[in-house]
């Protein structure tokens, strides 16, 4: 009788220790989510790997970490490995190491950042076949691969417009970086805008062959204002740093100097608000937000392009400046084009093949 209770006794003991430690294991595992509200369930991670541009180029990589810096904010995530981060590149041969490392860690959607990225991103995706990605700028024909392109020929053409009709000299600029197809929609674009607001307008074309060398934007800015360039748009990425500096600098020795730079990617007006006509945008955080809204929500797009133009306000152009005397007339000609553009009675050509035969009548 006595064993009889002192078994009955060992037990509950042993039954008390399991329920205890099952309860142990079960606060161990809450605030393991990476949410700030802490709700016990698993968050969606998102990261990117920037091009050689660098996360504060204050263009195109620095618009696709405010996209995810927002998507972040939008789903209550942490900035690092359990909520949102970026993985910088120093040379194109840190692409692969650097996506390899995000897939490895567990993120649930990794960006590739720019046209440079595509075979590194083709790479990695076939490696890591349960990990998805995002490419920008370019198409990855893999099934765990999101496409994401712009229409940055019809920003650039409403910068055109805007060029064409605040030059006093009839002369401006565009500085390219690569000469790959997206700075080609650029350029098409720009220069179909200045032929269709004043097709006597002259415009200087050159390349850096660089998107991180602002000593080489500036070298190029400083030589097309000296040949009488009034107005410079630039589509260089961190090279188009150099624009801003030199044409700060310009109007900095001489105030009453009509001179004007116009950025790309993001309102550039903060790299000089005296001499930032406008920017056009290329709005690289909105398709950023959208493609990680979808895949968290279980529709992620892996083996589909999604191509954003102005009628999905994924491109635009920035606020005229104040100060420039021909911002009303400006801001006229512009929306009028945008309705033509998003109505489809202006087809703004995507190749200089395509300018050729370019008519906005």
């Amino acid at each position: 009788m006595r064993k009889r209770k002192l078994g009955m006794a060992l037990s509950l003991v042993l039954a008390a220790g399991t329920l205890l430690g099952a309860c142990g294991k079960s606060d161990d595992n809450k605030g393991t989510d990476t949410t700030k509200g802490g709700d016990n369930k698993a968050a969606f991670t998102v990261a990117m790997v920037t091009d050689v541009g660098g996360v504060d180029d204050k263009s195109f990589n620095q618009s696709a970490w405010e996209g995810l810096q927002e998507f972040g904010k939008q789903n209550n995530l942490e900035e690092g490995k359990k909520g949102y981060t970026y993985l910088q590149s120093t040379s194109d041969a840190d692409y692969s190491t650097n996506l390899n490392t995000l897939a490895r860690q567990g993120f649930n959607l990794v960006y590739g950042i720019g046209f440079l990225m595509h075979k590194a991103v083709d790479d990695i995706a076939k490696q890591q076949p349960k990990a998805n990605f995002a490419i920008v700028d370019d198409v990855v024909e893999q099934p765990n691969v999101a496409s994401i392109m712009f229409k940055e020929q019809e920003a650039a053409f409403l910068a055109g417009v805007a060029a064409a009709l605040q030059t006093k000299t009839n002369h401006i600029g565009f500085i390219g970086g690569m000469k790959i197809p997206v700075i080609e929609r650029f350029e098409s674009g720009f220069l179909a805008g200045v032929k269709a607001a004043k097709p006597d307008v002259k415009v200087d074309v050159q390349y850096s062959g660089a998107f991180d060398k602002a000593e080489l934007g500036q070298t190029i800015a400083a030589k097309m204002y000296s040949s009488g360039a009034d107005i410079v748009f630039h589509a260089a990425g961190a090279t188009g740093n150099g624009l801003f500096k030199e044409t700060n600098d310009l109007k900095k020795k001489d105030p009453s100097r009509e001179i004007w730079a116009i950025g790309v990617d993001r309102d550039q007006n903060d790299m000089g608000p005296d001499v930032v006509l406008t920017s056009a945008m290329k709005r690289v955080d909105v398709a950023v937000v959208d493609i990680a809204t979808k895949a968290k929500n279980g529709d992620f797009p892996g083996g589909k392009t999604t191509t954003y133009g102005l009628h999905e306000d994924g491109v635009g152009l920035a606020p005229i400046n104040g100060k420039a005397d021909k911002k009303d007339e400006i801001e006229k000609a512009v929306k009028d084009w945008v309705d033509k553009i998003k109505s489809g009675d202006v087809k703004v050509p995507a190749t200089l093949e395509e300018l050729k035969t370019f008519s906005a009548k």
